[in-house]
């Protein structure tokens, strides 16, 4: 077998896995409709009872007036944007260099809408103020994403939030919320969701990253914002004819997780701290504020799989798979805590990190 397929099966082997919340199977449907009464009427290209009440519920929980239902957060993002540099008559946008839009979305924003982007702040760290006051030229609209997952899901404090909110206020620049993991960074703010979204213009939440759901997004706004997004959402091909899977799944997934935030993301600090204390690798940031971070491994993808090979197979205890290059001598992994991390017993825990550090040690120190 090749490295990478022994790493692979090495980790299906486990008996724990720590991170997230379980496999993406049939069971996560299955869950969710257990208690789904069999007289549900479906919805019907955006409209009936399952999907509107769904979207005035979630609206409420994010202080906003309305919001609308979205099969994926790619295409409510692009919407919102481009609803916000129509109403402008402006076609530019402000955000990350690591923002999904730029890096995963294959430039749909640019493609599809003919958007042009400026991209604020260095790639390392999150947008400050000082990045929005020093921009040249007029945008439309900016984009922040709570928390920045590419570095690790880094966080602007919450007073920067409210003085880029003002800022943007005064400057006629809509704000819009990249909130996809919203739900995880409120327990480091110490705020609610309306609290927060409050600052913004649009808000995006999605149903299938935290919250665990099959897939789906929630866009929120003004009803003015709302309705012309239900107008981009039919020229996208967004309304399906029912979109009652997702909703019943995002429904139910928000209800079991959304008081559960705080616990992994205390959780999140815990295992950080298990990270840091073996040689040879540390956490980005060091101290997580939400319930993510990376783990950065002072040696290769190549080196690395082996010694994570024999650590599950010894321990029975497994961390990913996805471990990702960053150059010839580093590489990491994304670490996201859910329901996983409370079923492994301490002692297991606390026993597999002291068996990394052994093997860390053993194969490095002396080099």
């Amino acid at each position: 077998m090749e490295k990478s397929t022994l790493f692979q099966e090495a980790f299906n082997q486990t008996n724990y896995q720590l991170l997230a919340h379980g496999k993406r199977n049939v069971q996560v449907l299955k869950a969710a409709f257990q208690q789904v009464e069999d007289q549900l009427d479906s919805d019907l290209y955006g409209t009936g009872k399952v999907i509107e009440a769904f979207q005035e519920k979630m609206a409420a929980f994010l202080g906003k007036d309305a919001a609308i239902f979205f099969p994926s957060g790619t295409m409510a993002q692009q919407i919102a944007l481009r609803i916000w540099c129509d109403e402008k008559g402006m076609k530019k946008v402000a955000y990350h260099p690591l923002s999904h839009l730029e890096i995963h979305e294959e430039d749909g924003l640019k493609e599809i809408h003919n958007i042009q982007t400026i991209l604020l702040a260095d790639k390392t760290r999150v947008i400050e103020l000082e990045d929005v006051q020093k921009m040249e030229e007029g945008i439309a609209c900016l984009l922040l994403e709570l928390p920045q997952r590419e570095i690790g899901g880094q966080l602007p404090s919450f007073e920067t939030l409210v003085q880029i909110s003002e800022y943007c206020r005064a400057k006629g620049i809509k704000l819009h919320l990249d909130g996809a993991r919203l739900l995880e960074v409120l327990p480091y703010y110490q705020k609610s969701a309306a609290e927060v979204c409050t600052l913004f213009d649009s808000v995006y939440l999605s149903f299938y990253k935290g919250i665990g759901g099959i897939a789906g997004a929630i866009l929120a706004g003004e009803p003015d914002f709302i309705g012309k997004s239900k107008i981009w959402k039919r020229r996208y091909g967004g309304d399906l004819i029912s979109l009652y899977p997702y909703i019943v799944a995002a429904d139910f997934y928000f209800e079991k997780r959304v008081d559960k935030m705080a616990l992994y993301y205390k959780e999140a600090k815990e295992l950080a701290q298990y990270f840091n204390s073996c040689f040879g690798m540390h956490t980005l940031p060091q101290v997580p504020v939400s319930n993510m971070f990376h783990v950065h491994f002072h040696y290769s993808k190549e080196q690395m799989e082996p010694i994570l090979t024999e650590l599950y197979t010894k321990t029975g205890v497994g961390f990913t798979t996805n471990i990702r290059e960053i150059d010839d001598n580093t590489c990491y992994f994304e670490a996201s805590l859910g329901d996983q991390y409370a079923n492994v017993p301490k002692d297991k825990i606390s026993g597999t990190f002291d068996l990394l550090d052994e093997l860390m040690k053993h194969k490095f120190k002396d080099e």
